[in-house]
């Protein structure tokens, strides 16, 4: 019997949600940082088994949105909430239960699909501490399943993949065998330079940063990309660029590099950097940057 299903994983920010994604089909497809709101589209990955297709759903972290692109974000999550066959609810267990972990319980509490608890970061917590948050998180919502896993050390990775496809229903493989995401080869370019931006530039500029693909060639031996970076305000475009260009640079170096592992080719790298004044709360430019904005 042939089995195949959706399973959206969800959870608040930065609980590990694109690192258990990355974990499960044992390769990079999500981009992550410390930084919240690292995903900011519903990042899907295929993994192809000879008698399954389990299809998992990354979402943004649910949160209490302070712009349009936070209310965008959100409806991400909720809609691949009612839309799946499984939910995984990701937590970080070195967190203590709080307000967005209620709000969070209560997005899933009326949905009649199976919810898995996946206790995240187990790697840091002693077997005595594991215990108070599995019985902690136990009194707070019937899980069908709970699972402690660390997504960085991948324990319990092959655990969790058995279980869900235990739960999934004889169906139709819903993608060509080949295909491991539903983004292409230029999302994955413009969130590769994102994620160097998260990791190179403190918290004034994660969140006002967008990326947007300008021209693309390519060919057997080499990628040619042209990159904008849009900001939302001066200070912070003098910030990104840095002390003679140091800071770009560094992005820059970054970025090529991977997408030279990426792409397994030469690959020329050319950044610049725009100011779009309140960009994430102006509806015309968040569908321009391709956060489509629905309200």
């Amino acid at each position: 019997m042939f089995k195949s299903g959706f399973i959206s994983i969800i959870g608040r920010p930065n609980a590990g949600k694109s690192t258990l994604l990355n974990a499960l089909l044992n390769e990079k497809l999500a981009i992550t940082s410390p930084k919240p709101q690292t995903t900011r589209d519903n990042i899907m990955g295929i993994l192809n088994l000879p008698d399954a297709q389990l299809v998992f759903i990354d979402t943004p972290g649910i949160h209490k949105p302070h712009h349009r692109l936070g209310k965008h974000l959100n409806r991400n999550a909720y809609q691949a909430i009612t839309e799946s066959d499984i939910n995984l609810v990701i937590v970080d267990a070195t967190q203590a239960f709080g307000s967005g972990d209620e709000f969070l319980l209560s997005r899933i509490a009326n949905s009649e699909v199976p919810a898995f608890l996946i206790v995240n970061k187990i790697d840091l917590l002693s077997k005595e501490q594991l215990l108070q948050v599995l019985n902690e998180w136990q009194k707070r919502y019937s899980f069908a399943e709970i699972i402690p896993i660390s997504a960085l050390e991948k324990d319990n990775i092959q655990e969790l993949l058995e279980l869900c496809k235990s739960y999934l229903q004889e169906g139709v493989q819903y993608f060509p065998e080949d295909m491991k995401s539903d983004h292409d080869a230029y999302f994955q370019i413009s969130e590769i330079i994102r994620e160097k931006v998260l990791y190179k530039t403190e918290e004034e500029i994660p969140h006002s940063v967008a990326v947007v693909l300008e021209h693309v060639e390519e060919n057997e031996k080499q990628l040619f990309v042209q990159a904008m970076i849009v900001v939302e305000r001066s200070s912070q475009k003098g910030i990104l660029i840095g002390k003679q260009a140091s800071m770009i640079r560094a992005i820059r170096m970054a970025a090529q590099k991977e997408l030279k592992q990426r792409f397994q080719k030469n690959v020329t790298l050319e950044l610049f950097v725009r100011v779009e004044s309140n960009w994430r709360n102006r509806s015309s430019k968040l569908t321009q940057l391709g956060y489509g904005d629905n309200e």
